[in-house]
């Protein structure tokens, strides 16, 4: 299958050496993260691609079936209640898994690769991420849930992933309650995660946007 369509930043201070994917959310594109990365400050020494996949237009359900760009289609939403398409989003992550090995085609170990996500993005990342057969740099989920918490078939060689939960306390889209959630069942399930939250509603923050800047440095850093 054709890999999908992305927004890519190439770093201004030499080849990369690192990638960060990242999903957008619901109804967005690949471009909708693109102007944070002049925002991350990242140094010299941390080269960085940043590739911001494009999701497919498709028939959301709570949309009155109008088609978006989706991730995956919504049934129904209500407070902190999703009921979703789990095969759509498993498809998603699958295309996320193809990005990760083109990036390693060109020369990524996949070490050297983070995944990262906004709100349904985000749901994606934790699938493609605790799925993947060789081990990551790390996962980021931003403003986020992990509806595929019962169903994954989680990937040893990332059972110590780093990850980092970052949200909300004011969300009204994705409830903070959500992703305490996450961090509660990735806990239960043996991962080691940070988790922030900011006094922002289903955005970004400019501090948030500060650590998710140290956070990169920090799991890409060369020992």
């Amino acid at each position: 299958m054709p890999l999908l369509p992305c927004a890519i930043v190439e770093p201004d201070n030499g080849k990369a050496d690192a990638t960060v994917i990242l999903l957008h959310g619901l109804g967005a594109d690949g471009h909708d993260f693109v102007p944070i990365v002049p925002e991350l400050k990242l140094p010299k020494h941390t080269p960085v691609r940043f590739v911001f996949p494009h999701a497919p237009i498709i028939p959301i359900t709570i949309n009155s079936g109008m088609s978006i760009p989706a991730w995956y289609d919504i049934l129904t939403s209500k407070g902190a209640q999703r009921t979703l398409n789990h095969s759509q989003l498993k498809e998603s992550a699958n295309a996320v898994c193809d990005l990760i090995i083109h990036e390693q085609s060109k020369g990524i170990h996949s070490k050297r690769i983070i995944i990262a996500g906004f709100s349904q993005g985000g749901a994606v990342a934790y699938e493609a991420a605790l799925s993947f057969n060789e081990p990551l740099a790390g996962l980021m989920a931003l403003s986020t849930y992990f509806p595929s918490s019962t169903t994954l078939i989680p990937s040893s060689v990332n059972a110590s992933l780093p990850i980092h939960l970052f949200h909300g306390s004011q969300d009204s889209v994705v409830p903070e309650v959500m992703g305490r959630d996450a961090m509660a069942t990735l806990r239960a399930l043996g991962y080691k995660a940070d988790y922030k939250s900011y006094s922002m509603r289903h955005e970004l923050h400019p501090q948030e946007i500060k650590d998710i800047s140290i956070w990169i440095q920090k799991v890409l850093r060369k020992d």
